[in-house]
């Protein structure tokens, strides 16, 4: 349950918080990283994971975020920098132009409210009702505050809510960063804020109410748990950060929904950039990047070749 967790409140991040720009002055470009291949074994760890697919006049750099983060964390560093300075376009999962944060936040209310005359708790056995009221008691909140809510929207709540008390904030997210460093950087996005929440609301009732309960469940554990993923994410650590994140993701309707069909799509959508010439900087969350059917693994089945270059 630990390792599911990890990877849905990570999941969740992505659609709960939500991503603004912020306009910077515009930065003068140097000239692009070299696309040498390098051996992931000859790749100093000295941060995050940065790897790259490129062809002989486009370069695709594809960087694993964290939404939300304490604010101490150091993690920009040259390599990151000189990779997107050196880009063309600033694509992450969505992007929400200043003043839009309302509508998203309308969506998740529009989709994410159950019909008239339910009650989320009256969906729960009285296992699964105990110990989601023993959440919320934890969470300082009461046991009614979500009752209105479809599973899913309440799954997210509970499992965002205990990293905004423990310190973590979207606005020291790895977006939020690489927002305001890209300045005037033409931006560009993988999916939309309905799609996102469509993802969510279109899961089977039963892998709804899982994703929930594993929240509640594990509610004393979101912190550290998503503090040792933060700590093999700023290490560099690739294998250690999928072995956190995925390896206990066993609902199939889950896995399929919010990681491999999505990894599946941006590749197509990678496939299909390799076409224009330039270089661009996709920034996505880094489970998408970590484990069996990445978004790497999904490259290799259509003969790109993606390369470590942090």
């Amino acid at each position: 349950m630990k390792h599911t967790l990890k990877n849905l409140t990570l999941v969740a991040s992505a659609l709960a918080l939500g991503f603004s720009s912020t306009a910077c002055a515009q930065q003068q470009k140097p000239t692009p990283v070299a696309p040498t291949q390098v051996a992931v074994e000859q790749v100093e760890l000295d941060g995050p994971a940065l790897w790259k697919v490129a062809d002989e006049d486009t370069t695709i750099y594809l960087f694993g975020t964290v939404h939300a983060l304490p604010k101490d964390v150091d993690w920009y560093k040259s390599s990151i920098a000189d990779a997107l300075s050196s880009s063309d376009k600033l694509v992450t999962e969505i992007y929400m132009k200043p003043g839009t944060e309302a509508q998203a936040q309308a969506a998740f209310m529009t989709e994410g409210m159950l019909p008239e005359g339910q009650n989320l708790r009256d969906l729960l056995n009285e296992e699964q009702k105990a110990s989601y009221e023993a959440a919320m008691t934890k969470l300082g909140m009461p046991a009614a505050a979500f009752d209105r809510f479809e599973p899913w929207l309440a799954g997210i709540n509970l499992s965002m809510l205990p990293l905004f008390k423990a310190g973590y904030t979207p606005d020291a997210g790895v977006e939020k960063v690489l927002e305001k460093k890209a300045g005037e950087t033409p931006r560009g996005a993988l999916e939309t804020v309905d799609f996102q929440v469509g993802v969510f609301d279109g899961l089977p009732m039963d892998s709804q109410i899982k994703f929930m309960m594993e929240a509640a469940n594990g509610i004393d554990e979101i912190v550290p748990m998503l503090d040792s993923m933060v700590d093999e994410w700023v290490e560099g650590d690739a294998a250690g950060l999928a072995s956190l994140m995925n390896g206990g993701l066993t609902d199939p309707a889950l896995a399929e929904a919010l990681l491999y069909a999505r990894n599946r799509t941006w590749a197509e959508w990678i496939d299909t950039r390799l076409d224009t010439p330039g270089t661009v900087f996709v920034a996505v969350g880094a489970g998408h990047l970590a484990g069996e059917q990445s978004v790497q693994d999904a490259l290799a089945t259509r003969g790109i070749t993606s390369t470590r270059v942090q």
